[in-house]
């Protein structure tokens, strides 16, 4: 076998450098800087600051306000995961079946993914909204007393149909691309073989895109904890009574609102830590039950 060699050692390195130089500088640098804060804590002027060790990781951890943040967090990423992912899936096997047309109705999946965050947690707000919303007299009309601003759940409800609203374009996209991989030759054979729609996605079309979807399960869990910032910022604020308080959205709140620099650098620490691990764990056991064909 031969193997392909640079004509020069250092062609390598300058063929890498500009990534290693945006990773360094965007996330490597801020990583280590708030590693550093982390251990610090400011006087009430902010004029000096001293070093603490792990004194503000103890803090934190033993904060209710933050252990409610991380059941909130995982309530949220869970059901925007599941509900991006299952629709995007629905609506790209649906495409599949589209024999005139598809390519307008692929476009118009696709539109919701260039809408900004923070405007699409604003176009659901008006949509929704308890006062003037043109969509919130449907839940009125089935009995629901419908407050977002201040029913939690509600609020959590509206946070989750908004994210996941916002990701189902991205993951439409996938879904159709890994759907136009499976070769027809074996759903024709098996359609042959006498088995329905139903059984042939459950048997044939979904172990096939397996791959798809790990890729978009860490892709989704990665959006759910840190891309939804502006929409829950748009639409809740964290609230009420800080029912939809996310990580992310604690770690501006006690940084930038609270001026809280040394706690909220330590939760930014611990946010990272639970996504790596979380990735880590995904490709460690998830990964597993996938099959590359």
């Amino acid at each position: 076998m031969n193997r392909s060699t640079f004509p020069h050692r250092l062609l390598p390195w300058l063929l890498i450098a500009p990534q290693l130089a945006i990773s360094l500088v965007f996330f490597y640098w801020p990583a280590v800087q708030a590693l550093w804060q982390s251990m610090l804590r400011e006087d009430p002027f902010g004029l000096k600051s001293r070093f603490v060790g792990l004194q503000n990781f103890q803090k934190v951890l033993a904060e209710p306000a933050y252990i409610n943040s991380i059941q909130v967090t995982a309530v949220f990423s869970i059901l925007t995961a599941f509900f991006s992912m299952a629709i995007a899936l629905l609506l790209a096997v649906q495409a599949e079946k589209i024999v005139r047309g598809r390519g307008f109705y692929r476009t118009l999946m696709i539109w919701p993914y260039a809408v900004a965050p923070a405007i699409a947690g604003m176009l659901w707000l008006f949509m929704f909204n308890p006062s003037f919303g043109t969509l919130a007299a449907i839940p009125r009309a089935l009995g629901i007393h419908w407050d977002p601003l201040l029913n939690g759940t509600q609020a959590m409800g509206l946070v989750v149909a908004a994210a996941s609203w916002k990701q189902i374009s991205y993951n439409f996209l996938f879904f159709v691309a890994g759907l136009q991989a499976i070769p027809k030759s074996l759903l024709e054979a098996s359609a042959i073989d006498g088995a329905g729609p139903v059984r042939r996605f459950w048997t044939i079309v979904f172990p096939l895109l397996a791959p798809t979807s790990f890729f978009l399960l860490v892709v989704n869990t990665v959006y759910a904890l840190f891309d939804t910032f502006g929409i829950i910022h748009a639409v809740t604020s964290g609230g009420p009574g800080k029912s939809t308080e996310t990580l992310v959205y604690k770690v501006y709140n006690d940084g930038f609102v609270n001026l809280l620099i040394g706690s909220s650098a330590a939760q930014s620490v611990i946010l990272m830590v639970i996504v790596i691990a979380l990735t880590a764990f995904q490709f460690r056991y998830v990964e597993r039950k996938v099959h590359y064909g």
